[in-house]
């Protein structure tokens, strides 16, 4: 009876859960991401920026293949969740700022970390709400509240990219009296306000890769990828540009919409 006893008390878990082990194969592209973005900091400390910008982006790419992974093979986890937001908070909150701050805005003085951090926080800020609305069955999940931290950190990395490709560095004057620390202020504090904003932007995730598509589809993919292959810093910053401006112009859409709708009420 004991024993009975014994065995009942370990097996029984509150709320139903019950020990598993950590799964490998998604942990897998977590931990790659978690290392890019690592990588991605120690690039910059030795001003290798072109090579800070890459591992920004090969992050975004492990970090979107390990949610995928795991809801494939059927191994998700609440370890994995957590093990992610982590992951997400060094390779897309601390790396880009860290960037940037040593590309650009280091020369501005309170001003230059005050932006770095204003865009840290908020990509702390965006991941916490985000966790926090995973259970929430009203959510539409066919879109993100605010812009992904992802897509935020790739911004910035391909802002860098290609004015590394350019020739051109962070402490450059641009057009007259523009000078280059102003704009990368500009656009570190807008893609951190963009992502504790309201605004949405697709997620994809009502994309299922099982269905079949058209054979224009295919061909779209593979022109994309051909482009990306033959110049990717201009490519991809200008990718990420539309998809950052995307949540302002469907805002502006529906706005007129609420408009126009408002002026035929009446």
């Amino acid at each position: 009876m004991m024993i009975e006893k014994s065995t009942r008390r370990q097996s029984d878990k509150p709320n139903g859960l019950a020990e598993r082990g950590i799964y490998l194969l998604p942990n897998l592209f977590t931990s790659a991401a978690l290392f890019a973005g690592f990588y991605a900091i120690v690039q910059a400390m030795n001003s290798n920026f072109e090579q800070s910008a890459i591992a920004i982006f090969i992050a975004m790419v492990m970090d979107g293949l390990d949610g995928r992974v795991a809801r494939m093979t059927n191994t998700q986890s609440a370890f994995g969740a957590e093990y992610d937001s982590l992951s997400d908070m060094v390779s897309f909150g601390v790396a880009p700022a860290l960037i940037l701050y040593v590309w650009a805005l280091k020369p501005l003085g309170k001003l230059g970390w005050i932006a770095a951090f204003i865009y840290c926080a908020c990509a702390a800020l965006r991941l916490a709400r985000f966790n926090t609305k995973l259970d929430d069955e009203h959510a539409d999940k066919r879109y993100f509240q605010g812009l992904p931290s992802p897509a935020a950190a790739a911004l910035l990395a391909g802002f860098v990219w290609v004015s590394y490709e350019y020739g051109i560095s962070g402490k450059e004057i641009l057009f007259g009296e523009v000078q280059m620390k102003w704009i990368a202020w500009c656009i570190t504090v807008f893609a951190g306000g963009s992502m504790v904003s309201d605004l949405r932007y697709f997620s994809g995730k009502d994309f299922n890769l099982k269905q079949s598509v058209p054979f224009i589809v295919i061909l779209g993919i593979v022109l994309v990828f051909v482009l990306i292959s033959y110049s990717p810093p201009e490519v991809l910053f200008f990718v990420m540009v539309i998809y950052a401006l995307s949540g302002y112009v469907s805002w502006i859409k529906r706005w007129l919409n609420n408009s126009k709708q408002q002026k035929l009420d009446e």
